[in-house]
């Protein structure tokens, strides 16, 4: 209830959640997405207080409300005879109004659930001062500071069944003490008339929880927590095989390929059949999974085959440049087909390979030279002093037409028919993106009008891109990238930088006048180490960023069934603003990215993106890229596709 325990939730899972126990409701995000590491996001907000009263340029923010970051680490797992123990982190950078530091043990001897620890901070004897841009952590920087502020916990739960629990604690939280507790001076200038909380916990349903509680012998508490599984779809995920008509059997042989591959949804097919092998280069613009993709196509291929051909090659493309290759046995495909070889074994006879192979110039077979995408947009801006819950529901649209291999012009357009963006902060001394709600206010944007060639450098691995036009919503200009793989995909390399003007926001083919300077340059060389068997990448962003600060972004995403969750810090020399509010700042934030297909039933390669970070700051600002390379060669490595052979899906 209020008290931690020494639990992590299921690792790959997530919980959402809100509590309320007056004067205090929570809305919070739990997660864990490493071995033995828990994160939680929550913002509190405390009903009946204001941040400011006398300013008005707080007037419609609503009751005052924090942030928070907390981490839990599971240092021993629970055995026969020894509890499990974790250490506890929560809010250990910022404002710090709810920090803690803790350790704590659980033990479970069904049907009881025993707990017991020990923290400071928020469980302590005095509440902490506040960290500015900094971290502090009293259990390591002065450990003895901390036992001596430290005051113990414990509890209990007594289990009746897996759907109800009753639950004891007691709470330490001297409420009248927190003097940095924006509640203490209007709800707790005594003492709270009990320390003990009583609790009760109902889940109806796999993906529910309600819990109801009695709290400080004087207030009704409740709590909802919704948990999921990430990336477990929503709807059955099911890709339809293709089955070749009967009819068909008695037409060429490149045509009964090419029908087949265009009904699994595959895209500027070319086909060379000599007398015993057939050549096939192709773009998968359905299967999110290029594994998938090969399943698909090898069990499609198998039955339609003549027993003449002996070898297969699959060439698969990404605008038109050839990304990876694989050259199969006609004899192994079909007994892959019919059962009798996994697909492990399939591609241990015929590896996938990720050097460069030339694409035959052939005449492809595509979908029609314009190409339309959509996708519906959600966003958040969250925390302006004019009002905490800002944002924007509506539809992005693009269209792209093919010039040459690798070349398209591509536009793109949003329009938001709910939105409530504004904002009372006035942009900073260079603003590169303070002035952002100018653009999100817009009903109707123009995202970007562009031309982009992307090109790979004939038998090397390099990969190059240059970018020219309306490049995203506040800039225009041009856009360069290089990147390769190096050992086997664990590491990307690459350098990029771009020069751009800063659009008007009223007029989308004009450059807004009087801006700080009449250019913006970046300039970066760019790493990605990635952990194949863990799923984690980590990059390294360091070179000039858009207002001219010159330092480091630091970028950590997991990916866990298609679902990609990052977090990212930068660290950057600020001295070039003139402003209190940027100079010094860290730029940091957390993103996410879904595939839809969880939610539709059915495969496809669009993402849903959502970040959270502070949109009030210019520093370690970047362009939007419509392409980044590092994403492009992205799981196209032969370290992923060799790990996604296992994927379901």
């Amino acid at each position: 209830m209020e008290i931690p325990t020494a639990r992590l939730i299921k690792k790959d899972s997530f919980r959402v959640g809100i509590s309320n126990v007056h004067p205090y409701q929570t809305y919070y995000v739990t997660g864990c997405i490493l071995n033995r590491i828990e994160m939680n996001g929550r913002v509190t907000e405390i009903l009946g207080t204001e941040v400011a009263p006398d300013d008005p340029n707080w007037k419609g923010y609503g009751n005052y409300k924090d942030k928070a970051l907390d981490f839990k680490f599971k240092l021993l797992e629970e055995g026969m005879y020894l509890p499990a123990i974790s250490l506890g982190i929560n809010d250990p950078h910022g404002t710090r109004i709810y920090p803690a530091q803790y350790i704590v043990a659980s033990k479970q001897i069904y049907p009881f659930d025993f707990t017991v620890g020990f923290g400071n901070g928020r469980f302590g004897k005095r509440p902490l001062e506040d960290t500015g841009e900094g971290f502090k952590l009293e259990m390591i920087n002065d450990p003895k500071g901390w036992l001596k502020d430290s005051r113990p916990f414990f509890g209990v739960q007594f289990a009746l069944s897996e759907k109800y629990a009753f639950m004891v604690e007691y709470n330490p939280i001297l409420y009248d003490r927190q003097t940095r507790d924006p509640a203490q001076q209007k709800y707790f200038q005594d003492p709270v008339p009990s320390k003990f909380n009583f609790g009760f916990r109902f889940k109806p349903i796999k993906n529910a929880e309600f819990d109801i509680s009695w709290q400080r012998g004087e207030k009704i508490g409740m709590n909802l927590s919704l948990p999921f599984d990430i990336g477990q779809p929503m709807i059955p995920i099911y890709n339809r095989p293709y089955v070749e008509p009967i009819e068909y059997k008695t037409i060429l042989l490149e045509n009964r390929i090419l029908i087949a591959l265009l009904n699994l949804g595959f895209s500027n097919v070319g086909i060379e059949v000599q007398e015993a092998s057939v050549t096939i280069d192709l773009q998968n613009g359905k299967y999110f999974y290029d594994t998938i993709a090969l399943d698909m196509i090898i069990k499609a291929l198998a039955p339609i085959l003549p027993n003449r051909i002996e070898d297969v090659t699959l060439i698969f493309k990404e605008s038109d440049m050839p990304v990876f290759w694989v050259r199969l046995k006609r004899g192994d495909m079909v007994d892959y087909g019919e059962g009798r070889l996994s697909k492990r074994g399939l591609f241990f006879l015929s590896p996938i390979k990720t050097d460069y192979i030339e694409v035959p110039k052939n005449k492809k077979a595509t979908l029609p030279g314009i190409i339309l995408s959509y996708k519906p947009q959600f966003q958040l801006f969250l925390n302006d002093p004019s009002g905490f819950w800002k944002g924007k529901i509506g539809l992005s649209a693009w269209a792209s037409y093919k010039l040459w291999d690798g070349a398209f012009v591509t536009l793109g357009a949003s329009t938001y028919p709910f939105t409530n963006i504004s904002t009372v902060n006035e942009p900073l001394s260079i603003p590169v993106r303070t002035d952002v709600v100018d653009y999100l206010k817009k009903p109707v944007l123009l995202d970007r009008f562009l031309f982009q060639q992307i090109y790979r450098v004939k038998e090397t691995d390099i990969f190059t891109r240059f970018t020219a036009g309306i490049l995203e919503m506040m800039y225009t200009g041009i856009d360069i990238e290089a990147a390769r793989p190096l050992y086997n995909g664990k590491i990307l390399i690459g350098t990029g930088g771009s020069v751009v003007k800063k659009r008007d926001p009223d007029n989308p083919i004009a450059f807004k006048t009087g801006e700080v300077k009449s250019f913006y340059t970046t300039g970066f060389l760019n790493t990605r180490f990635n952990f194949p068997s863990q799923d984690i990448s980590f990059d390294i962003k360091y070179g000039r960023f858009l207002a001219g600060d010159v330092g480091a972004r630091f970028t950590l995403s997991k990916f866990i069934n298609g679902v990609t969750v990052s977090a990212w810090y930068s660290i950057t020399d600020t001295s070039v603003f003139s402003d209190n509010i940027n100079r010094g700042y860290r730029d940091k934030g957390v993103s996410v990215m879904i595939p839809i297909r969880l939610f539709t039933g059915k495969d496809s390669r669009a993402v849903y993106g959502q970040g959270i970070s502070p949109w009030t700051r210019d520093v370690a600002q970047d362009i939007d890229h419509f392409t980044s390379l590092l994403d492009f060669i992205g799981r196209r490595l032969k370290i992923f596709l060799d790990k996604d052979m296992d994927v379901k899906y």
